[in-house]
């Protein structure tokens, strides 16, 4: 459910601006809300689930998620459909933080749990395939609104699920404190300074707006680090960024992030508002990409990296993803399927599915066992923050774009195309300058033994 409402969004985008008049830069901010509030709560939600028992904080998500569904499927404003979306954010990154600690407390071997894990994989890349085609459905046979109503019946069916078959779960992390000062400086640095990104072309990049919310921006970050590094039980360890894998694993995240979201959200225009595709027809555009990724999830990539390791199929996955960003930056007026959307889509498909576990398995090769759980934690915010911040700096180089095609003289489809171009082209350099870190800086073999350990969390 939360994977389906991250992809099932993109779909429909060009609907909900159409419906609720919604600027083209402002438009991100319907993704954008979502995984802000997610990235900068997903250590937090993983926190608090330790301290007052993992099950007990799932069926609160669940809950908050499934209400903030409802808001959002009401919306008739764009500030309702804005907040409610930043709440999915918050619910999700608590139900996604602990549902991944639970699977580390119910299975307990190593067998079970790399079992356990993939099934996990697997089911996150098969939302995103039924995400982009239930999407695709809803927004042509019914509306927009339905996108987010879906959640409330699965939502149902879940808690009660979760009732009958979750094991009570006590907190295991008793007499430490929650490091709020910490998730509200972070998360509000990160909003502030995507709000002066989406902004700053409209307003101006040198205007007092811009320089002095980027300015806050950068006094909160810093803020942050001062927290982490004084309190007791910090939300992200600074620590954990003396090892050299984890350190290295969070910039390639950022950078493969930002190409990623980047291009589902710009492809999905692209195939709409250029090539004229319906919502369904874009959703059955994004299925082989899920496709792949899901099969890659469930053993694929399990065996590659069993026989290759993990960073030479991190590094290919990466540069094979960025050939797909770059097949999409040539895309034409004129595009057909099977030449310039199926062979990039396949691409980013085949390149997602092999990196995101050998991006994960590096990040924790650095770390003891124990502090496995939390080195996902960490490299997933990284994910989820880096897809914000590169989304909004996208679009935006995107919109610049268009405004400069059209004052040469470009009709409206084709300055629109000039922009996604410029997009799919600065997403495919960072997407290469990932594979490029994770290959070059990132060691084969750590040695958790000897490297600086993080304070347990």
């Amino acid at each position: 459910m939360i994977v389906l409402d991250t992809t099932i969004v993109n779909v429909a985008l060009p609907s909900i601006r159409e419906d609720l008049k919604f600027t083209e830069t402002s438009l991100v901010w319907v993704v954008n809300a979502y995984m802000l509030t997610f990235g900068g709560f997903l250590l937090l939600g993983g926190r608090l689930g330790d301290l007052f028992g993992h099950r007990k904080l799932f069926l609160v998500g669940l809950i908050f998620f499934t209400v903030a569904s409802v808001g959002c499927g009401v919306a008739t404003t764009q500030e309702l459909l804005i907040a409610a979306r930043a709440v999915q954010g918050v619910a999700g990154a608590i139900v996604t933080a602990v549902a991944l600690s639970l699977i580390m407390s119910l299975f307990t071997g190593n067998a079970d749990r790399a079992k356990a894990m993939g099934i996990y994989g697997f089911v996150c890349s098969a939302g995103g395939s039924v995400g982009v085609l239930l999407g695709g459905f809803l927004t042509t046979t019914l509306n927009w609104h339905w996108i987010f109503l879906v959640n409330v019946p699965i939502g149902a069916l879940v808690y009660f699920a979760c009732l009958r078959l979750l094991p009570h779960l006590p907190g295991s992390a008793s007499g430490a404190k929650l490091d709020v000062a910490g998730a509200i400086t972070v998360t509000t640095s990160l909003m502030l300074a995507v709000y002066a990104i989406v902004n700053g072309r409209e307003v101006g990049w040198q205007s007092t707006q811009t320089v002095l919310t980027l300015a806050v921006a950068v006094a909160l970050l810093a803020v942050f680090l001062i927290i982490e590094s004084r309190v007791k039980d910090p939300l992200m360890p600074l620590a954990l960024f003396k090892l050299r894998n984890i350190a290295s694993a969070n910039v390639a995240a950022v950078l493969w992030a930002a190409a990623m979201f980047a291009w589902f959200f710009i492809s999905a225009l692209y195939l709409q508002l250029v090539l004229k595709y319906n919502a369904m027809q874009v959703g059955l555009s994004f299925l082989p990409a899920n496709i792949i990724m899901a099969a890659f999830s469930l053993g694929l990539s399990a065996k590659i990296v069993m026989k290759f390791g993990w960073r030479r199929p991190l590094a290919f996955g990466l540069l094979c993803a960025a050939a797909g960003l770059a097949w999409f930056a040539r895309a034409p007026l004129d595009g057909a399927f099977w030449i310039d959307v199926f062979p990039g889509m396949t691409l980013l498909g085949i390149g997602a599915g092999i990196a995101f576990n050998p991006l994960l398995l590096g990040a924790m090769s650095d770390v003891r066992p124990e502090d496995s759980g939390l080195a996902s934690g960490v490299v997933n915010t990284a994910f989820m923050m880096g897809g914000a911040l590169g989304l909004a700096v996208l679009a935006s180089f995107a919109a610049g774009q268009t405004d400069a095609a059209s004052a040469q003289g470009a009709d409206a489809t084709a300055a629109l195309n000039a922009g996604y171009r410029l997009a799919f082209l600065i997403g495919a350099i960072c997407a290469a300058a990932a594979g490029i870190i994770g290959g070059a800086f990132m060691r084969t073999r750590a040695g958790p033994a000897s490297a600086p350990q993080p304070a347990a969390h």
